[in-house]
């Protein structure tokens, strides 16, 4: 381990890394059938995609990472674990309620199921569903560039950005519309924690 550190301006420790890298390029998912993988990423979620092989496609969207979505043999795909799931932005509440809604109405066609109801958590507004392949998405609200407004504030103390009560970015957050119904602590509505059973 490179044990070489250094204080920036904002008296933040850097670390000097052992390996010299340049980009997280991809990540990989697991497919039971690409054909309706395919469908499914660029039909229902707008994903750009490219068949790499015959047991391999490649997706992205909105940047240069990538997903490497690779066909496994029946009976071999387990459920992703929750806290494996793939996040997509949008840009505000209001988008991720519409989101939710196409969701659940498209959910037959899709083969989509344990779709949460939408709600604040971890420091953003979003829901979760699994799709036909077992593996696990969130819709959630974020500004343009993601999560690069966390790397923006540095590291956090405590509960951090796992409290309800997180300062969240403001473009992200619900408009109030006057007459209209209450809105939850930091403007959104709330429910349990956790994604839904089904």
């Amino acid at each position: 381990m490179n044990e070489t550190t250094s204080m920036t301006g904002a008296g933040k420790k850097t670390v000097q890394p052992t390996l010299k890298l340049k980009f997280l390029s991809h990540g990989t998912l697991e497919s039971k059938d690409l054909d309706f993988t395919r469908k499914f990423y660029q039909e229902f979620l707008g994903l750009e995609v490219v068949r790499a092989s015959k047991i391999s496609i490649w997706c992205r969207l909105g940047g240069a990472h990538i997903y490497v979505v690779v066909q496994v043999p029946e009976g071999k795909k387990t459920e992703m674990p929750f806290l494996n799931h793939n996040g997509i932005d949008v840009e505000t509440e209001d988008d991720v309620d519409e989101c939710h809604r196409l969701a659940v109405r498209d959910a037959a066609i899709w083969n989509l199921r344990k779709i949460s109801k939408p709600m604040v958590q971890h420091g953003t507004y979003s829901f979760y569903f699994w799709d036909a392949d077992d593996n696990s998405w969130e819709i959630l609200a974020n500004p343009p560039g993601g999560y690069s407004w966390m790397f923006e504030r540095g590291d956090q103390d405590g509960v951090g950005h796992m409290s309800r009560k997180f300062d969240r970015p403001a473009s992200t957050l619900r408009k109030k519309t006057p007459g209209g119904p209450a809105p939850g602590p930091e403007g959104s509505p709330q429910g349990p924690e956790g994604p839904a059973k089904g």
